[in-house]
């Protein structure tokens, strides 16, 4: 499963890419409007960080506005997807970009049937927002597992990409419910890293390393200060053993 992470702030991703995790990123204007910018500018430069997909969402709600700033997207790096939300607009602008080679991420899924029109429309990646169908009292992660079925069962081409992921558990049934890729924000992300009993068995082991380096010191210590003294006692034996046999002594 890969791992992307669903921020525009670059410290973030540069963070994330030194540990070896970063697999894409996800932008939308909201994450956007957080840095601020522009836009194009922000989008080259995480591309520049990670070679995998990055995508760029369109604002647009007509059919023409979309194609036409997804086709800037596309053209700012290789990697750039073009995010597309579903509506009746959104399923046309898709198959406009599937016919012209564009990769496209369908986003704002919540339900299996929405993802099904987007993967026929041709969407590289259809995003089911898990989070926010739990606000609903609702179960998102079923739209996950429903979407991973259907794309297995029929041989579609998209990918489902687990979107809205509030907490590491929400990470967890992702994987185990088949999902091809899961985005998150940077502090879910690093709640994955942290565990109690990690933090734990760390400090155990650095209190016992350091318990040992300090009686090992403390032995080489005494073991020299020994070794001098028996030195010691060596030359003042020798001084009265020549004392001893000194002619006329």
């Amino acid at each position: 499963m890969k791992i992307f992470l669903d921020t525009a702030d670059i410290n973030e991703i540069r963070t994330v890419a030194r540990w070896g995790v970063l697999d894409g990123v996800t932008t939308n204007p909201s994450l956007y409007a957080k840095v601020g910018g522009s836009y194009e500018d922000i989008l080259r430069e995480i591309c520049g960080i990670t070679s995998g997909p990055v995508s760029a969402e369109v604002v647009a709600a007509d059919v023409e506005g979309m194609l036409r700033e997804g086709r800037a997207f596309a053209k700012l790096a290789p990697n750039i997807v073009v995010k597309v939300p579903m509506s009746e607009e959104g399923l046309e602008a898709i198959s406009r970009f599937a016919e012209e080679g564009i990769k496209t991420n369908c986003t704002l899924i919540f339900s299996a049937n929405q993802g099904l029109l987007a993967a026929k429309a041709g969407a590289s990646l259809l995003s089911p927002f898990v989070g926010r169908v739990d606000d609903i009292n609702m179960e998102g992660m079923d739209v996950v597992r429903e979407l991973v079925q259907i794309v297995e069962i029929h041989g579609l081409e998209s990918e489902v990409l687990a979107a809205s992921l509030r907490h590491p558990r929400h990470v967890t049934e992702s994987a185990l419910a088949g999902a091809h890729v899961v985005t998150l924000p940077f502090k879910v992300l690093g709640q994955m890293i942290k565990h109690p009993l990690t933090d734990k068995g760390i400090k155990t082991f650095r209190d016992d390393w350091d318990k040992a380096r300090k009686a090992a010191a403390d032995k080489n210590a005494a073991e020299q200060s020994g070794d001098g003294q028996r030195a010691d006692d060596a030359r003042e034996a020798i001084k009265t053993d020549a004392v001893a046999t000194k002619p006329g002594a």
